[in-house]
């Protein structure tokens, strides 16, 4: 995927975890996907990164521009469980966590698209992929691009008349399905955003014992 089109691997080189929604805000995709009870704190990648690297042992010299009482207020700072960011890009929110695989569970896709819709891709650090496409609580494709006629949604034609993707995996490089899967799903749902987006300052968010 070219790197001026978030998320991809030049920006999370370990893999990643992706949930594109319409309709709803930042810090609401954040608390269908980790829960009401979780106090979100500003930070940027770079930030996020020093954190996860550092965990318990960062000091305020580390991070100088984050409130960082707020910072261990968050939870954001324990040990264990996925960190996710959550942002927006002309109309549709985002949620990135690095390397894991937590955004990918069926459960956290079917609640992210009540009353909207919600596109998943995850690129693991072991080549595995996978990509699904929920409607109001429903997943309609779930499939490896890989493998696209396998697609154990409930209706994995719907995503097929709006984005043609299957024509844009077989048409391609077998080694590319993935990409070519991905960045024409994104270009024809509109979801597109460039990677500066992930850049700024997001809302994080650790989900302890997320694993």
């Amino acid at each position: 995927m070219t790197s001026d089109i978030f998320p991809n691997r030049q920006l999370y080189q370990f893999g990643y975890c992706a949930v594109f929604a319409t309709g709803i805000a930042p810090a609401e995709l954040l608390a269908r996907a980790g829960g009401q009870a979780l106090h979100p704190v500003a930070l940027t990648r770079a930030e996020a990164v020093s954190i996860e690297a550092l965990g318990e042992d960062i000091s305020e010299e580390d991070v100088p521009e984050v409130d960082f009482e707020q910072l261990k207020d968050s939870g954001v700072l324990g040990s264990d469980g996925p960190v996710l960011r959550a942002g927006a890009h002309d109309g549709w929110s985002f949620v990135i966590e690095p390397e894991g695989s937590y955004l990918a569970a069926h459960d956290i896709v079917k609640s992210v698209s009540r009353e909207t819709v919600a596109l998943c891709v995850r690129d693991s650090e072991s080549g595995s992929c996978w990509i699904s496409y929920a409607e109001d609580g429903e997943i309609l494709s779930s499939f490896d691009p890989l493998f696209p006629d396998s697609d154990y949604g409930t209706r994995p034609d719907v995503l097929d008349r709006l984005t043609g993707h299957v024509a844009a995996i077989n048409n391609g490089d077998r080694a590319d399905a993935y990409v070519n899967a991905v960045r024409t799903i994104q270009q024809w749902l509109q979801c597109t955003a460039p990677q500066e987006a992930d850049e700024e300052r997001l809302l994080t968010i650790r989900i302890a014992n997320g694993y």
